[in-house]
């Protein structure tokens, strides 16, 4: 097929299910243009990148230039970027074509899709339902076809929790694997430590490809056998890995069980070693983001709001009104630093007893969350007769970010309501091929029942 005939193929679905979905907030307007261009390169016989006139979508969150970039914020309704944020850069560099903006929660905050720009994106699964945050409308977009692939952003969850709602899967890297300049709100100072920008798509192979286009080479780190350029499952023959599901994380419903238990399946019968095992600091993962990254968001949405906070919608402005609460004066925040140097100090002890015991067992197989899909506007969740917060359900999220290391999410399993649900595979800094062939296996034996 010709450029041209895929960029028209997309814009047709678009037209045909995004007012049902608003996962794509913006149009590229010059999306026909550059498939032309496209086309006439490969005419004329043209060196070409290897994502030549293949489409992608990119969240609002992350700088287009000459595209409309928002974070789902008033303050930036009409920001058009002067130029790339590099991963968009290298993504164009290599040939792809930008069919445009994806929604995003206001400045990238809950699990929800919903901002005062645009409003709230639907699960294309069942509309009623969220499909997640903050890159619900990326996830949405890859599910429904209106996009084969494209690039979100995580600091809690915010591409696997998307991913594992829509049945997609989704790749964060290891922090600092992926260059995160442009991307909107910044990923600076604590952020550094778990926030990362990420490939999503509707198969591993399309993750594995896009990560490689935008990732920094890797530092010599892990083993030489996770170092390949393609590494395929058999490699990994022998990996120790641990299933792992923890109450006092979060209670998970009967068929986020039988899902992680169908991922250890599969993985053991590619000749993988899975044991049950709790790994060493997982479980301090919520804790210590609440003290790591909680007050630093809301001291950055204070900052980035001041003298235009009637302008917050009513997510950030809760945020604004507990930043408020906690005072901004010399003691307060004297307090503020001790307790976040005592939290750096805590989480590099912990990450370096998990990476100590890591080094036998290099991956880890959980759920991404206590539940799939959630109604639109929930603020808790029951789960086998328990209530329990949004953000503990999806604590299982938050270790990842914590310890900086790779996480993968690949649909294993649905719901009695027929709602998917993905199941993240862990694995040791910069092994992110390691974690995808892993992820691999498992699509091999449960891709066939995850089409719309």
């Amino acid at each position: 097929m010709s450029p041209v005939e895929v960029i028209e193929a997309h814009l047709r679905r678009i037209e045909q299910v995004n007012p049902s979905l608003n996962a794509i907030v913006t149009l590229a307007p010059d999306a026909i243009e550059q498939a032309r261009a496209a086309e006439a390169a490969l005419a004329n016989g043209q060196e070409v990148g290897v994502l030549h006139g293949v489409p992608l979508t990119i969240k609002d969150t992350i700088d287009t230039e000459g595209l409309r970039t928002t974070s789902g914020s008033r303050l930036r309704a009409d920001h058009v970027p002067g130029r790339d944020a590099t991963v968009v850069a290298r993504l164009k560099a290599a040939g792809a074509i930008i069919l445009g903006k994806t929604n995003t929660p206001e400045m990238a905050i809950p699990y929800e899709t919903d901002n005062p720009v645009f409003g709230r994106s639907n699960n294309p699964h069942n509309p009623l339902m969220t499909p997640g945050g903050s890159s619900g409308g990326e996830a949405a977009a890859i599910a429904a076809c209106l996009s084969p692939s494209g690039v979100g952003s995580d600091l809690s969850g915010s591409i696997r929790v998307p991913a594992h709602f829509c049945g997609i899967v989704g790749l964060k890297p290891t922090a600092g694997r992926v260059p995160m300049d442009g991307h909107v709100p910044a990923t600076s100072g604590p952020f550094a430590l778990g926030a990362s920008i990420g490939p999503m798509a509707r198969e591993v192979k399309d993750l594995d490809l896009l990560f490689s286009i935008m990732a920094d080479a890797a530092p010599f780190e892990g083993s030489n056998r996770e170092q390949g350029d393609a590494l395929e499952i058999g490699a990994l023959r022998g990996f120790r890995v641990a299933s792992y599901i923890d109450e006092l994380i979060a209670p998970v419903t009967d068929e986020t069980s039988v899902a992680v238990a169908s991922a250890a399946q599969a993985l053991s019968e590619a000749g993988l070693e899975v044991t049950e095992e709790k790994p060493p600091g997982i479980a301090e993962g919520s804790r210590l983001w609440i003290e790591l990254f909680s007050r630093a968001a809301a001291d950055q949405l204070r900052e980035t709001y001041q003298g235009r906070e009637a302008e917050a919608g009513p997510v950030v402005h809760s945020a604004l009104l507990t930043a408020a609460a906690k005072g901004n004066d010399m003691q307060a925040r004297i307090d503020q630093a001790e307790a976040l140097a005592a939290s750096v100090v805590e989480r590099e002890r912990l990450r370096e007893d998990i990476l100590r015991w890591m080094k036998t067992t290099p991956l880890i197989v959980m759920p991404v969350g206590s539940v799939p899909a959630f109604a639109h506007g929930a603020s808790r969740v029951d789960v086998r007769g328990e209530s329990i917060s949004i953000f503990r359900a999806f604590g299982y999220s938050h270790a990842a970010n914590v310890f900086g290391l790779p996480s993968v999410v690949v649909p294993a399993g649905r719901s009695a309501e027929g709602l998917p649900i993905g199941i993240q595979i862990i694995g040791r800094p910069f092994a992110e091929r390691t974690i995808m062939a892993a992820a691999g296996a498992i699509e091999e034996v449960q891709s066939s029942n995850f089409s719309l």
